[in-house]
């Protein structure tokens, strides 16, 4: 039954994630939200009189239950955002969606995560320099996400899979239309080894406006994103702000001067919005994923402190990782996080962990 109301909540116009969130958090539950006074809807801060009518007079159950019906028929998971296995790095971004929608057999926990954006006119130097990443990152246990259109996101998706990683496609729609209908095929590869994500319910058309939306995921459901050739106005210089405001390492691959497909990418290196990538092995030393044998230990003099099991958790990933945010220490951890940041501010006070900019953490 809560998912009936959990559905319906995303179903009502001009709600929004950040607001609908608010609801379900002063209400207690997405069906407490329904059958609140609007004197109460009122009462909560960015909530108005508009947008209580719009819950007092919405009557979305119908549709909710058809979706219900739908997702059912075609085996899809729903995620909402207080789900234990709702995406950690999503959870941690103040629009994420309310709910979403997931077929696949990946998890969507994963230990590394790469988003990659570009332009829907790739070319050959873009996909070659795809290939060459994939190789490097395939003996790591990274995901790779994308967004399923043509160009690069089509040239991510399917050289992931075919270097053995696991691949997951956020789309601008429902699961159940493909778009393009041109990716139908890698579409279904992808659901044996990563997956189809979208917070869009069934009969949602792939219409423009839903891709900026779209990409706000792309952009919170990974450690890093890497911008792959794209023009001085295109949609993927949105994402990379995005991610900037969701402190992801955003990273960009240089062109050629006067290369149309490259204007972006280079401005964005050149206004330091985004690192320079140069190599595979760049990202994954900047990352702190490299797995040669430079990874930095403890001090021997702070080994003999007394670390509780949580602290010790803690010490091991940042051992392992070099630098980590929160989120990627909470995936790691398995640990909420609440317990991470009181965990994480001890170790500060002790002397063993330094914080940086963007709430990246490291030893010291």
């Amino acid at each position: 039954m809560s998912l009936l109301y959990e559905i319906a909540l995303t179903l009502i116009p001009g709600i929004g994630d950040i607001n609908g969130k608010k609801l379900v958090n002063y209400c207690g539950s997405a069906e407490a939200v329904f059958k609140e006074k609007k004197s109460a809807l009122m009462r909560i801060p960015g909530i108005g009189e508009h947008t209580a009518n719009a819950i007092i007079n919405a009557k979305p159950f119908d549709r909710a239950q058809q979706e219900i019906e739908f997702i059912e028929k075609f085996k899809i998971k729903v995620l909402y955002f207080k789900d234990k296995d709702y995406p950690l790095r999503l959870r941690n971004c103040e629009d994420g969606p309310l709910l979403i929608y997931y077929k696949g057999s990946e998890s969507l926990n994963p230990p590394l995560s790469l988003s990659i954006v570009g332009t829907r006119r790739a070319t050959d130097y873009g996909k070659w320099y795809i290939d060459k990443l994939m190789e490097a990152l395939s003996s790591y246990a990274v995901v790779i996400v994308s967004g399923l259109a043509f160009g690069i996101d089509t040239a991510a998706h399917r050289s992931a899979l075919e270097h053995g990683l696991p691949t997951i496609a956020v789309l601008g729609h429902g699961l159940d239309r493909i778009y393009p209908g041109q990716n139908r095929q890698l579409a279904k590869r992808m659901l044996n080894h990563g997956g189809l994500l979208s917070d869009f319910p069934s009969q949602t058309n792939p219409d423009r406006e839903n891709f900026p939306k779209r990409n706000r995921i792309i952009a919170g459901l990974c450690d890093a994103l890497l911008v792959i050739e794209t023009g001085i106005k295109g949609g993927s210089l949105i994402t990379a702000d995005i991610a900037n405001s969701y402190n992801r390492d955003v990273f960009a691959l240089p062109g050629r001067f006067g290369d149309i497909m490259s204007e972006g990418c280079n401005w964005l290196i050149r206004t330091n919005r985004a690192s320079l990538l140069d190599s595979p092995e760049t990202l994954l030393k900047e990352l702190g994923w490299l797995k040669e044998g430079n990874v930095p230990q403890v001090a021997q003099s702070k080994l003999f402190i007394e670390y509780t099991e949580d602290e010790k958790k803690i010490i091991e990933i940042l051992n392992r990782n070099t630098k980590a945010g929160i989120d990627k220490i909470c995936i790691e951890s398995q640990l909420p996080s609440t317990k991470v940041a009181a965990a994480l501010l001890n170790l500060e006070f002790q002397g063993i962990v330094k914080c940086l900019p963007g709430k990246i953490y490291q030893l010291i």
